[in-house]
């Protein structure tokens, strides 16, 4: 849970994008640390905790914000592999750096589906 809350309290004041958690998704840290923190103990040490399906949350961010674009992701990537930088090193920070790569490259090429409103079919 550190690398979570040391990454969203970077995250929410970004100037690039915190306004995506403080405006559009409105975060209640209290609930939503323990959920990723879950996503991320499933996912890289096998803690079989995480249940959800996080596609879904991001698919309606996209849709309230107007559009998450390729520069959103990458931002979101270089805070998460910075603060991982920062407090681990090792074969489990690597993997939490690749899959975040994945996760990003995954997440954005899926919300190309969905049309935002108020864009133009095809821009």
């Amino acid at each position: 849970m550190r690398l979570v809350h040391a990454f969203y309290s970077k995250a929410m004041v970004d100037e690039e994008i915190g306004w995506i958690f403080t405006e559009v998704a409105e975060l209640d840290l209290e609930k939503h640390i323990p959920v990723v923190a879950s996503f991320w103990a499933t996912n890289l040490i096998g803690a079989q905790t995480y249940g959800g399906g996080a596609f879904h949350v991001h698919a309606e961010l996209h849709e309230n914000s107007g559009g998450l674009t390729r520069d959103h992701f990458q931002r979101w990537l270089v805070l998460w592999c910075q603060t991982v930088d920062e407090l681990f090193d090792g074969p489990i920070a690597a993997a939490a750096k690749v899959h975040a790569l994945r996760i990003a490259n995954a997440f954005y090429g899926r919300l190309q589906m969905f049309p935002v409103p108020g864009e133009a079919a095809g821009a």
